[in-house]
């Protein structure tokens, strides 16, 4: 291993530098602990977990693994929108109304105190499970939450999309930085300017924000296999961040539809959207997003998100991948292996400097 990514397995307590994406709603006890037993650092995201949940999730991840792992909190934007105004929620909860009935499920109404529990309440309850690491998306976390973190020996990890916000969250006390290029799934978590002016690829991104700042550096957008992650440590990262190529295993709560589409899905026809949350996000285009995109009545976030979560979770039980949110990056179809730890020795194989023949499996089963 280089100097770097030496430098990032001590910080997190890790033998290797491969980390699992956090995935909201999409996370599994299994995968999680699976990563870390690897000896990478499985994440579980906590996006709309109420306190019980997480503390009830981080327990059952203790159970499966005695090594470290990350819980994973969205942080609050500015730009929310906490309610609309009547007729603003019907336009929008019209535009949804047809795949509410596509599914034979009634559509939704306002919730009566909020959409989402608070990041107050999330991170009380995250600091009681004490993992190893806490990573944050959207934004750099406040003064109280590092100095939490830092009396309970909580290594921090942030995410950035330019080299701006890597320096902010460098200079906000953040231990480890992921820079996710414009190829990633799932959502753009821009915090210092619009996610759609904030689209840098993985391959400009990486060494840039490198440069920027001196904490340790994880490479995340387009790696699936073995040559993304040389090319990420090459680049100068310390370590490599990967989604959909483990979202496409079986260890996820990934439906079988949205592996199917992972297999089957073109890097371009993958699309941004805030179709299916209100803030934008990376996955094939299908039936919803195209439905609700063509009406153009798209709430604010977590508004949106509400709107969409009931026809979504009935199309899964259904088997109607048309209408679930379908997160992959633009290195799907790199996603080829259905179990985690192949995936896991593939990745291994290029911090390894491992060659072989692209598409074939690294490093046999039971990494060490």
């Amino acid at each position: 291993m280089t100097e770097a990514t030496t430098r990032l397995t001590q910080l997190l307590g890790i033998r290797h530098p491969i980390v699992l994406g956090p995935f909201g709603g999409l996370s599994s006890v299994e995968l999680t602990a699976t990563v870390s037993e690897l000896g990478g650092l499985g994440s579980f995201g906590l996006f709309g977990y109420d306190a019980r949940h997480i503390v009830q999730t981080g327990e059952a991840i203790r159970a499966a693994t005695s090594a470290p792992f990350a819980l994973n909190l969205w942080l609050p934007l500015p730009t929310d929108g906490a309610a609309l105004p009547p007729r603003a929620f019907e336009q929008a909860l019209e535009a949804v109304r047809p795949l509410y009935d596509a599914v034979d499920t009634p559509v939704p109404s306002a919730p009566p105190e909020r959409y989402l529990p608070s990041f107050g309440e999330q991170w009380e309850a995250v600091l009681e499970v004490r993992p190893a690491v806490a990573s944050f998306v959207y934004g750099v976390p406040p003064e109280h939450v590092v100095a939490d973190a830092r009396a309970r020996g909580i290594r921090l990890v942030g995410t950035a999309t330019t080299v701006d916000e890597a320096v902010a969250l460098e200079a906000g006390g953040i231990d480890a930085i992921v820079a996710t290029g414009l190829e990633a799934a799932g959502h753009r978590v821009a915090f210092l300017r619009p996610a759609e002016t904030s689209l840098v690829g993985s391959i400009s991104l990486i060494p840039q924000v490198v440069d920027a700042v001196s904490v340790p550096v994880i490479a995340a957008g387009g790696i699936a296999d073995r040559r993304g992650v040389a090319a990420a440590i090459a680049l100068g990262a310390a370590g490599v961040q990967v989604g959909t190529a483990f979202l496409r295993t079986r260890q996820s709560a990934a439906s079988d539809d949205h592996r199917r589409a992972i297999e089957a899905t073109a890097a371009e026809d993958t699309v941004l959207t805030r179709a299916m949350s209100g803030r934008l996000a990376r996955g094939a285009a299908n039936r919803a997003i195209r439905a609700i995109e063509a009406d153009g009545a798209i709430a604010p976030y977590p508004v949106q998100g509400w709107l969409t979560a009931g026809f979504r979770a009935a199309a899964a039980k259904l088997g109607k991948g048309e209408l679930q949110s379908l997160w992959m990056g633009q290195s799907a179809r790199l996603a080829v292996r259905d179990d985690a730890r192949d995936v896991f020795a593939e990745l291994l194989a290029g911090v390894q400097g491992t060659t072989g023949v692209p598409g074939e499996t690294g490093p046999p089963r039971g990494v060490a």
